[in-house]
């Protein structure tokens, strides 16, 4: 049995609005209004805030404005300029022929460093606000990143890949004819992580810090060797150092979870260690007054996941202290404050993202609450925000039914949109409500969150059928943000339970360390747990279940197969179904094995089998789709193959979907490609909805 992406999505939608198949003698009759509620179609009408710069004075905002393009079926990126004050918008950079990205201000306001494909590849450019010129700095062969100015305007750092040359073992026989056609060279890789998921097979090469005159002319790189130099950069206030975190050490291969921070002089080119603990430290900022660095980073202990802490230190590594030792939650995107007294950082709880203000005596106090829009297709935690010198935050937020805006929260007042992108839609869409429910776990009483996405003319009392949608990671959280698969799901008629079982992220190392070294496990008892309550609460249909969920969410699919047959039909999409080929063939090898089971396979396999979900395989009735990225790094094609094979040859009803093209994190980065995977769901779920027939052997 063979699903085409094409015919899933054509069957599910005429499964899902209840429409019969018209034929050439009886055509479809005109369209009586619009079409109110959200359809496969819509996704590429959809825009969304991201990455909001606030210049130092506050009075601008640029931005970066995501949007679907339907004639080249690809997210497009373009920079706005908002003034904060008027809410007018002018474009800056990018379009229809170019995306432009990584928007930076100048310290005096007055220019804007970002990258740019205009003219083919990803370069630096800057734009002059004043006379709105715009002038490219570099000629690249990779794309910068991590773009920095110096404090005094005329120096800008950054980030790139240079290339290296790969080992050479063997070559084809001398005296190849002219006119000939032979075969390409042969391919050599000697690193342990020798493909990445999005990349493909790595070129040779490492990541090194370039700088380059604001005015442009020649960049000069400032770091060598055989390591990854990484972003983000931060200058010294007198300019003449840069901070930046890598792994320098000689088995940096064999240590994933490591780095230091790293002084460098950029006139002899000296590079200092200014940390020494196991664990990464990373994201180094330099303090206002340049008398304190503040970074962030974690103690190595050995387990799947730790939350990251704030640390400041002096500029020679001296007088470190832990500022959120005791707070409990995982602070990122670190900026100061203008005084230099405290230290705003993004962090996620309870499956909403929000922003703090840390002062330097420890004191955490929320600035800003609905922080959103990481991603479109499903409600993950997510967004951004920057701060300017008045204290005005600019951040990404809005309401779960529909994509982030701009917002701004000025300092002590309200908050407010400064865009409307997706207006049209919401003049005419009815989309699903989003509300939450928590239960408590059937294992051992723990608290459950999770949110309810309703049909939108869904009537109270009433039970519909229910998606389980379970997150990936499975480190990380699920909250009240847009989520497109979410709301074609909503759509068609079904309520989808988003849920955050033990080990999500958002509620402490503690609860997201209850799966480490037991991973699937009890998290089971949770995700069925709160399906008994959407069950509970008279909104779940308990004879018409479904399940679903994407990576660390694929895995808890198959397992969830394999232990109950209460759900009519499941779709695993981009498992891990056997951690013994997991670990040796996903993307990141030293890391899955050692830090997620504990060993490596051949030093317990007993706890690799019985982790693996295809140990379950043999208990699996319910029919089973399964769905994979062509180009799936991070959990490998042959996964999703092999469960799909087992399920075959126990007859159990099944297909295999292959989303070309696509790797494990960009499965919907194509808009044709999201809405037929949302297709082809609803369509195997409506086909088994009155119920599964028998194992077969098809």
């Amino acid at each position: 049995m063979k699903v085409g992406l094409y015919a899933a999505a054509m069957l599910a939608a005429s499964c899902a609005q209840g429409t019969l198949a018209q034929t050439a003698a009886s055509p479809a009759p005109p369209a009586a209004g619009p079409e109110t509620r959200f359809t496969a179609r819509d996704l590429f009408d959809l825009s969304m805030a991201s990455d909001p710069q606030i210049s130092p004075d506050g009075a601008r905002i640029a931005y970066v404005r995501m949007s679907n393009d339907i004639m080249t079926d690809r997210a497009r990126s373009a920079i706005w300029l908002v003034d904060t004050k008027t809410g007018e918008q002018v474009p800056l950079a990018g379009g229809a022929d170019a995306d432009a990205f990584s928007p930076v201000w100048s310290p005096d306001g007055r220019r804007i460093a970002y990258v740019s494909t205009a003219g083919g590849s990803a370069q630096l450019w800057v734009k002059w606000l004043q006379g709105g010129e715009s002038v490219r700095l570099t000629g690249l062969p990779t794309s910068p990143s991590s773009i920095t100015w110096s404090p005094d305007g005329t120096m800008i750092a950054y980030t790139m890949l240079v290339e290296g040359e790969a080992l050479k073992l063997g070559q084809a026989p001398e005296g190849k004819p002219e006119g000939a056609q032979w075969a390409e060279p042969l391919e050599v890789y000697d690193l342990l992580a020798y493909r990445v998921d999005g990349a493909g097979y790595l070129k040779p090469g490492f990541e090194k810090v370039f700088i380059i005159p604001a005015t442009g002319g020649a960049a000069r790189q400032l770091t060598f060797g055989e390591y990854h130099d990484k972003g983000p950069l931060t200058f010294s206030k007198d300019g003449k150092r840069l901070y930046f975190a890598a792994n320098r050490k000689p088995d940096w291969q064999h240590d994933p979870v490591e780095s230091e921070i790293y002084a460098l002089d950029i006139a002899s080119g000296t590079i200092t260690a200014l940390t020494s603990r196991d664990g990464p430290d990373h994201s180094p900022s330099v303090s206002p007054d340049g008398k304190l660095i503040a970074f962030l980073g974690f103690d190595d202990l050995g387990r799947a996941y730790e939350d990251n802490d704030l640390y400041v230190m002096a500029p020679d590594g001296s007088g470190l202290r832990n500022l959120t030792a005791d707070w409990g939650y995982s602070p990122s995107g670190i900026a100061w404050d203008a005084d230099g007294t405290a230290i705003y950082a993004q962090y996620d709880i309870s499956g909403e993202t929000r922003v703090a203000r840390i002062g330097l005596e420890g004191t955490v106090r929320d600035v800003v609450q609905g922080v959103t829009g990481s991603s479109f297709d499903r409600p993950y935690t997510g967004g951004s925000f920057s701060v300017a010198a008045n204290d005005a935050v600019a951040f990404t937020g809005g309401v779960p039914t529909f994509p982030a805006e701009l917002m701004l929260a000025a300092s002590g007042g309200k908050t407010r949109s400064l865009t409307d992108l997706n207006a049209a839609l919401k003049a005419v869409k009815r989309m699903g409500t989003v509300r939450k429910i928590t239960t408590k776990s059937s294992y051992d009483g723990l608290p459950i969150e999770g949110w309810l996405t309703l049909p939108p003319d869904y009537t109270p009392g009433t039970r519909v059928p229910l998606i389980l949608e379970i997150h990936g990671g499975p480190f990380a959280a699920y909250g009240p943000h847009f989520a497109t698969d979410n709301q074609l799901y909503a759509a068609a008629g079904y309520a989808v339970l988003s849920a955050n079982p033990r080990g999500s992220t958002s509620y402490g190392e503690d609860f997201a360390n209850k799966i480490d070294k037991a991973y699937p496990g009890k998290d089971y008892d949770d995700l069925i747990s709160i399906v008994d309550a959407a069950i509970a609460e008279g909104v779940a249909d308990p004879d018409a279940l479904f399940v679903t969920g994407g990576s660390g969410g694929g895995v808890l699919t198959s397992w969830i197969v394999g232990k109950t047959d209460r759900f009519k039909a499941a779709v695993t999409q981009k498992p891990v179904i056997n951690w013994t080929t997991q670990v040796l063939t996903a993307d990141s090898p030293a890391f899955f094995g050692r830090y997620w089971l504990g060993a490596q396979p051949w030093e317990n396999p007993e706890l690799y089998w019985k982790l693996s979900p295809l140990s379950l395989v043999g208990n699996v009735t319910t029919p089973t789709m399964v769905v994979v990225g062509a180009e799936d790094y991070r959990t490998p094609v042959s996964e999703s193959e092999q469960y799909y094979t087992a399920l075959r040859l126990r007859g159990v009803p099944t297909a295999l979907v292959k989303i070309p093209g696509a790797s494990h994190g960009s499965i919907a980065a194509r808009p044709s490609q999201s809405a037929a995977k949302a297709a082809a769901i609803l369509a195997w779920f409506e086909k088994y909805k009155k119920g599964a027939p028998a194992l077969s052997s098809q």
